[in-house]
């Protein structure tokens, strides 16, 4: 393909995504292939002789699209939303343009310097603590800064390993030697709830460290109090308490974890403190929500995923650091091919010292095109209007008389079920009818969304954040939510 060609293919590709875009709506937002669809329709071998561009697009038509679940359709309500935009997916395009390897500040001074800035920008939209700021108001550079992970999930990794380095440094400086340090890292404990994502317990287990799972209390929040009971507990066995991490927006209900006590215990016990707010993070660019996330200022640090709610393409996860000391100090490895800057080096971030690849994308790009193209203003009406929304399903919900709200509608995620006390029968069969519900919902092919459980009691969950939804289609998921109910009781009462 040469430059004319691409020319031509770009423009047609373009147009093709412009037209997916226009009518996804109108397919089902789940796919319903079988496993294993896409091997009888595939070649064995990769082929020998170039095809044609009209061949590509046309299997990704014919063989392709049936496999997609479509979470970019505006009646998608599964998980958490993940969303895209065009000004991000043009930044995208100019990243594809340049495909540098930014592993340092040499490799592409820009990248390096872009993302400095944007993380700064998206720290103070979002009203982070200025200890977690790159550049200070008096233009000098910080001690923390921001960096972009893939995902929360290596977030929570490299801030673990940091966290075990600022341990074994205090360590050290009490007096034990290293022999003694190699002998009790084992003996390091993290700290998570049973409402903590998932990837804290991977993290655990790749850094080869213990972990405490906490109960979380009637609300699903983690509390001081339950903290404090079960790194008193593990000092008493001889363990050594090193990591605690506290979720602003649960994944199951969007709870929001003692932030403050957290933080005081945290303090006390010389715990890294690493806040979690990959989904509702992005609600902390409206000044209102803020006083939820009362606390954070006082993390070692901070994640959060624009590319759920922040309309920027899947991946981009932001994380800050207050001191980035023990994270550099953990993952810096020199090589004589990884040339350093001579001479002054103020603001020279070699970021793959911040992560876990050599290797890195320039993804500041779609983040500056999106802060940019929507503005302050045009992000905040985007996170108003979901949870208007979920507000209002919420209300619906509720005056429709057979639904209970399972946990508080903070942002844009509802979670729900049908009333045990309009089911005839035990604990068993409310569940297989909520249960039964997420099915039929999903089956009815109009919009999607996951059900969940909460300490055993089946709910559903629908998540409101799609980047081109409307009241409308809000108003779909409702009569759908109304219409499978009378049916899954129906069919229920008469069993």
């Amino acid at each position: 393909m040469d430059v004319n060609e691409f020319r031509k293919r770009g423009k047609e590709m373009v147009d093709f995504i412009a037209d997916y875009y226009e009518n996804v709506d109108k397919a089902p937002p789940m796919s319903t292939v079988q496993p294993g669809y896409l091997y009888s329709l595939m070649p064995r071998e990769a082929p020998e002789w170039p095809e044609s561009f009209e061949d590509i697009q046309r299997d990704i038509e014919t063989k392709i699209m049936p496999g997609m679940t479509h979470w970019q359709s505006s009646n998608f309500f599964g998980w958490y939303p993940s969303n895209s935009s065009f000004p991000a997916m043009l930044g995208d395009m100019a990243s594809s343009m340049f495909n540098i390897v930014g592993f340092n500040w040499i490799c592409s001074p820009a990248a390096t310097e872009l993302e400095t800035v944007v993380m700064d920008w998206l720290g103070k939209l979002i009203g982070l603590n200025s200890r977690f700021m790159a550049i200070k108001e008096d233009g000098t550079e910080g001690d923390g800064g921001g960096v972009i992970q893939g995902t929360a999930s290596e977030a929570h990794i490299v801030v673990m390993i940091a966290a075990c380095e600022m341990t074994i440094d205090r360590l050290k400086t009490n007096g034990m030697g290293d022999n003694d340090v190699d002998l009790v890292r084992h003996k390091l404990v993290a700290y998570f709830s049973d409402q903590t994502h998932s990837a804290g317990q991977k993290a655990a287990n790749i850094i080869g460290c213990q972990v405490r799972i906490i109960k979380s209390d009637a609300d699903f929040r983690l509390t001081k109090r339950a903290l404090q009971d079960a790194i008193c507990k593990d000092k008493s066995a001889g363990l050594i308490p090193f990591f605690v991490c506290a979720t602003f927006g649960t994944t199951n209900t969007a709870a929001i974890d003692d932030l403050s006590g957290i933080a005081d215990t945290a303090e006390s016990e010389y715990l890294w403190l690493h806040i979690d707010a990959a989904y509702a993070g992005a609600a902390l660019v409206c000044p209102e929500f803020r006083p939820l996330a009362h606390g954070i200022e006082r993390a070692h640090s901070f994640n959060f995923n624009p590319h759920k709610w922040m309309l920027t393409n899947f991946d981009c996860s932001a994380l800050w650091v207050a001191d980035s000391t023990h994270l550099v100090g953990a993952l810096s490895i020199e090589r004589e091919y990884l040339p350093k800057v001579k001479g002054a080096s103020d603001f020279v971030k070699d970021y793959r010292n911040w992560q876990l690849p050599l290797g890195r994308r320039f993804r500041a790009l779609k983040l500056w095109f999106v802060m940019r193209m929507y503005g302050a203003s045009g992000i905040r009406a985007h996170i108003r209007k979901h949870i208007k929304e979920a507000k209002w399903l919420e209300a619906q919900l509720v005056e429709d008389g057979r639904f209970e709200i399972m946990a508080p509608v903070l942002f844009g995620l509802v979670v729900f079920r049908v009333k045990a006390s309009i089911i005839a029968g035990n604990a068993h069969d409310v569940n297989k009818t909520n249960a039964e519900l997420v099915k039929r919902i999903n089956n009815d092919g109009r919009v999607f969304l996951v059900g969940t459980k909460l300490r055993g009691v089946d709910a559903l969950r629908p998540a409101i954040g799609s980047s081109r939804g409307t009241p409308e289609n809000t108003a779909l998921l409702l009569k759908v939510i109304k219409e499978c109910t009378t049916n899954v009781l129906s069919e229920h009462s008469n069993q």
